[in-house]
């Protein structure tokens, strides 16, 4: 009977199998992935998918045997390195007789620098993260084209080196792997024997969702204090597992997301035009209300652990600078622009802290414990020439 599924035994069936052959960076991660797994048999529950991205700065990390595991406990599982966005839209369509959870590893090779434009791989990804979401492409021959809507919403898991697109960060549980040090082990994967071991868990998994689709579709998890917006959609299928599943993993869930959440956040500088105003408010305008634009540039170009030194192969000048800074705007509406300010050798054009505070508390994460640097120049009133 299916209602006799422990499902919080069955979890932890999940995670001791992954602890055999995966040693992540993280204990939260463990169960991360264990809810991951689960959830791909939910997924007409849920209004969303996270997707799971195993990222590390180098091979031999562990990446290809976390996806090779998570493989054997999914449903309908289908590896997709070399898949084209055609073949993907056919098969989550259900063209082959169901709904498939993606699996691509060396996801580098597709948004890496040098893979060249996937704009269609990357829309299929960003739009099959939430339900509802059809690719429309034109099919047919010649002149006697129609437009159909593909079906997009699927899991999707990914492995490979570096980053990713942030469209497609912001939308994932993300585990930072690294190489395993002398004295971690791990169990030999042996294919033969072990895919058909994470498959009978599979099986187990699939009957567990049948008994607690309904009480999962209707569940609307709390979350912890501070995970909202985005890493709220990430986690909420997650949580919700966790739930229907009890036992001790309602708080081991909610522990591991804010464990992540945050890590997420520790590690993503966001988009580069996020990044240059946490720079300027952290480390270029402390304690100043004023800097002219060749102080700023002199700051942020000496900043060791900054991209802004090299920008495709230049610094950030003064062009770029302005032009980063006039998509923001100030509190009253207007861009934010460089203007006059009164030195001891003169009028030089620079920036006001005034005019970035607005777009600091809406897009930058909150401040940290930083002091306050002596002013390079005296403060004094703009001339408006």
């Amino acid at each position: 009977m299916t209602d006799s599924i422990d499902g919080a035994a069955l979890l932890n069936e999940v995670e001791a199998f992954h602890r055999r052959f995966n040693v992540f960076p993280l204990e939260a991660a463990y169960v991360a992935v264990t809810l991951w797994d689960a959830h791909a048999h939910l997924l007409d529950c849920f209004d969303s998918t996270p997707r799971l991205a195993f990222l590390s700065p180098e091979p031999g990390s562990g990446k290809s045997r976390a996806l090779d595991v998570v493989e054997t406990l999914v449903p309908r599982s289908m590896a997709a390195a070399d898949a084209s966005a055609a073949a993907l839209f056919r098969s989550v369509a259900g063209i082959d007789g169901g709904r498939p959870t993606i699996l691509f590893d060396e996801i580098d090779t597709i948004f890496g620098p040098k893979a060249g434009d996937n704009e269609q791989l990357r829309g299929f990804i960003n739009a099959g993260h939430a339900r509802g979401r059809p690719m429309y492409r034109c099919v047919g021959d010649g002149s006697n084209q129609q437009v159909q809507g593909f079906p997009s919403y699927c899991a999707v898991a990914v492995a490979g080196l570096g980053s990713l697109p942030d469209t497609i960060l912001t939308r994932s549980v993300i585990i930072r792997m690294r190489r395993r040090a002398r004295n971690e082990k791990a169990e030999p994967f042996r294919s033969r024997i072990h895919v058909r071991e994470g498959n009978e868990i599979r099986d187990r998994l699939a009957k567990w969702a049948e008994s607690v689709e309904k009480r999962v579709a209707g569940a609307f998890p709390a979350l912890p204090d501070g995970v909202t917006d985005r890493p709220a959609d990430v986690w909420e299928p997650l949580l919700a597992v966790a739930d229907a599943a009890g036992g001790e993993w309602p708080n081991r869930a909610r522990e591991a997301c804010l464990i992540l959440v945050n890590a997420s956040r520790a590690n993503d500088k966001g988009s580069i035009g996020i990044r240059l105003l946490t720079d300027l408010r952290d480390h270029v305008l402390i304690g100043i209300d004023r800097l002219p634009t060749v102080a700023i540039l002199d700051r942020l170009n000496a900043l060791d652990d900054a991209p802004w030194a090299d920008l495709n192969g230049k610094p950030l000048d003064n062009r770029r600078l302005s032009k980063m800074l006039s998509e923001y705007v100030t509190a009253d509406g207007d861009p934010v622009v460089s203007r006059n300010i009164r030195t001891a050798g003169g009028i030089l054009k620079g920036f006001f802290a005034k005019d970035l505070e607005d777009a600091w508390t809406r897009y930058c994460a909150p401040s940290g414990a930083a002091t306050s640097a002596t002013p390079l120049l005296p403060s004094s009133e703009p001339l408006n020439l």
